[in-house]
């Protein structure tokens, strides 16, 4: 009977445990994330394409297989340029971009991305992270019903690539020209005529000459896109974006939905994100530079004058801006008190 017994309280061992092994498993995959990320940039985009998709790989790898956001291609979901109404909708989980893509939505929201004669990464980030920047960015976006993460950057891009060389602001006025963010206002300032074109749409732009000129990232991305075919004249520094911002965009409901540890894996790999890019792209430029020479383009350095043409117009946008919109002024004087801080630092701790 003692026997019988133990075998009896045994098997309900097992029962009870086969139970709560099954509760588990059903609670760990109503918890597994499983999100569809659309992306601004193209998967084999050297920094601004991998940049998601290495993202994605270490978030999977990190989290064990219970978050997976699959990287989709632009254009797969929806148009690169409507993923903020999709995200705030619900529509779309998530998107890998840059906040300056969303200037027409929120003017506040291109200071998140890249600010003409701005900083360089580490103090644009000292502000973002340290400087109460981000969580002005959490509140213009949770209008929208988006939570955001910066999760990328890269170092300075180059500001233009032009069918003739350029010796004047004057000989700027009336090219049309793919320009991105504030550098945009800047440009239109001087006379240029501005248009926010998509990566992959540049090139046929540029060939078909609905636009004159170009700028978009950096040298190992712009030789991937092949501008230098068309256009021989390549213009530094990148006045326009010493260094750019990406961010990984939520649905806030999906993002209210993760467990706190889910949160914070997706946070830890945003910031391992933002290191990994910013060292590899400050390794790969150089050596872009010497194959674009190799291939007949001339690398320009913009003359003092012309720098201080634009830096004059950016001052006016500037200010225009911060007086035509609120919100707009809460995050450039947050940003501007930041930087006459960080100068003091900059001015003493860093060689000229």
């Amino acid at each position: 009977m003692h026997i019988l017994n133990n075998l009896k309280l045994a098997a309900s061992a097992l029962v009870l445990t086969g139970l709560l092994a099954g509760a588990n498993a059903g609670e760990a995959t109503a918890d597994r994330v499983n999100w569809k990320m659309g992306s601004a940039f193209p998967s084999k985009l050297v920094q601004l394409g991998s940049g998601g998709v290495n993202l994605s790989e270490r978030l999977e790898a990190m989290s064990g297989g219970d978050i997976h956001i699959r990287f989709y291609e632009p254009h797969a979901l929806v148009p690169p340029l409507e993923m903020f109404d999709a995200i705030s909708a619900g529509s779309l989980d998530a998107a890998w971009s840059t906040p300056g893509y969303w200037f027409g939505k929120e003017k506040s929201l291109a200071l998140f991305a890249a600010v003409p004669f701005g900083p360089s990464a580490g103090e644009y980030l000292g502000w973002i992270f340290n400087g109460g920047g981000h969580a002005l960015m959490d509140e213009i976006y949770a209008r929208h019903n988006i939570k955001s993460l910066v999760c990328g950057v890269i170092a300075p891009e180059a500001s233009g690539w032009f069918r003739k060389e350029i010796n004047s602001t004057a000989d700027l006025k009336g090219l049309k020209m793919r320009f991105f963010g504030l550098g945009a206002k800047v440009m239109e300032r001087i006379g240029v005529s501005t248009q926010l074109i998509a990566g992959g749409d540049i090139y046929p732009a540029l060939e078909r000459g609905s636009i004159d000129a170009t700028e978009y990232s950096m040298p190992a991305i712009d030789l991937d896109l092949g501008f230098y075919q068309i256009a021989k004249h390549y213009y530094f520094p990148g006045w326009h974006q010493q260094s750019t911002l990406f961010d990984l965009m939520m649905n806030m409901d999906k993002w209210d939905a993760l467990t706190d540890v889910q949160k914070v894996q997706i946070e830890t790999a945003c910031q391992a994100n933002i290191a990994m890019m910013l060292a590899e792209g400050e390794a790969i430029q150089f050596s872009a530079m010497a194959e674009l020479e190799a291939k007949g383009v001339t690398l320009h350095r913009w003359s003092p004058e012309i720098l201080s043409d634009l830096k004059t117009a950016w001052n006016d946008v500037a200010a225009e801006l911060a007086a035509e919109d609120a919100t707009f002024k809460q995050v450039w004087d947050s940003f501007t008190a930041y930087r006459a801080g960080y100068k003091v630092w900059k001015d003493l701790g860093y060689l000229n």
